[in-house]
């Protein structure tokens, strides 16, 4: 038997791709063949460095993205100005906290614009460049199993915030309609479609802080019928949905319970679910899994975050192990897949995690997989 090993998307990237993205963030000039050529050369390195660790399904870091959900600000027209900014409900409970993180860059500053008008794909030359690289560093690295990462509707209207449609449902129902080519591109390419959904549980304790849990999970519930619509066609074995409470050092005591939000999650029409185990305020959720494994659908796989992408602590592999190791118990070890938290470079330029510890929490997220099997 053999537990593969993934992790969530987005890697710490390179001074020079940090440099580059943020000169296109600031719309100053820049060489877009040299810009090319960088992330080209940065994606083989990431790719390299995760088949060496002996991850299994590899991405290309996000490497081209500014960062996992307003990236699609640069791919698609109708985003000007900028989005109204909210604190997670529980920094805003420790102010003292909050201004700490402020004031060491914890909090990354990067355009947020709203929504202005018709959101249109500019076309998917930039898609069409990363899928290219990623295939071309699999190859020469005998990698043979690789996913892409793009933005959920949901996530979308999380940070770029509707300011054209007349009702968020619309805002909604449009951005499934734009986001449907890019994710057909991503599977038709060979590779595994990741979906980034925080929206189904950070947004509870950021955008609405002001609904009861019942009310948060009845949106939760649209996010995913929005995502279902841009899903429709598309085969459900190739697509990976991943849902967190923020990739950030904190109290987090405002997150909504994973039982919450466990029936909604269930609903997404993908095979593979990628969440946090690793959180100290969400590791006791196993048991969630246990006592409501009759309502796990038969085709899911549970990607398990188990490696913590907040802290520079290297998790023991046995740790790793026993992590996985519960749900192995739960729905099968065929039904289990090593993964992590979340991402370590969700901000292009920002991350908690030392690269180098990076890529030994991925070595011993891989060692905790071979002895949990």
């Amino acid at each position: 038997m053999t537990l593969l090993a993934t992790h969530v998307g987005s890697l710490l990237r390179s001074q020079a791709v940090v440099d580059f993205l943020f000169a296109r963030e600031r719309g100053e000039a820049y060489d877009s063949a040299a810009f090319d050529a960088c992330m080209t050369s940065a994606v083989d390195e990431i790719v390299r460095r995760q088949a060496e660790a002996g991850i299994d399904i590899v991405s290309d870091g996000e490497t081209s993205k500014i960062s996992y959900a307003t990236y699609v600000k640069d791919r698609y027209s109708g985003f000007a100005g900028d989005s109204p900014r909210n604190a997670p409900g529980d920094l805003k409970l420790f102010p003292t906290f909050l201004e700490r993180l402020a004031k060491s860059g914890g909090t990354p500053t990067y355009s947020r614009p709203q929504c202005v008008g018709e959101v249109r794909s500019k076309g998917q030359g930039e898609l069409g460049k990363d899928i290219e690289n990623l295939k071309a560093a699999m190859a020469a690295h005998d990698v043979r199993s690789g996913f892409m990462n793009a933005a959920s509707p949901g996530v979308i209207s999380l940070f770029l915030q509707n300011n054209f449609y007349p009702t968020r449902e619309a805002y909604l129902a449009a951005l499934a309609d734009a986001m449907r080519d890019e994710y057909r591109t991503i599977v038709e390419a060979g590779l595994f479609l990741q979906l980034d959904c925080p929206d189904l549980a950070l947004s509870r304790h950021m955008l609405f802080q002001h609904l009861s849990d019942e009310e948060f999970v009845k949106v939760a519930a649209s996010h995913v019928e929005a995502l279902n619509h841009a899903l429709a066609g598309l085969p459900a074995e190739r697509i990976r949905v991943h849902i967190c409470w923020g990739n950030y050092e904190g109290p987090h005591v405002c997150d909504i319970d994973m039982a919450k939000v466990f029936p909604v999650l269930m609903d997404v029409n993908a095979k593979y679910m990628l969440f946090e185990t690793s959180n100290p305020r969400h590791g006791h959720e196993w048991s969630v899994f246990r006592d409501r494994a009759a309502e796990i659908p038969e085709a899911k796989v549970l990607v398990l975050g188990v490696v913590d992408t907040t802290t520079n602590f290297v998790e023991h592999p046995e740790l790793v192990a026993q992590r996985l190791r519960r749900f192995i118990d739960i729905v099968g070890a065929e039904r289990v897949v090593a993964g992590s938290d979340c991402g370590f470079g969700t901000f292009a330029g920002f991350g908690a995690v030392d690269p180098e510890i990076a890529w030994a929490k991925l070595a011993t997220l891989k060692e905790g997989a071979r002895r949990a099997a």
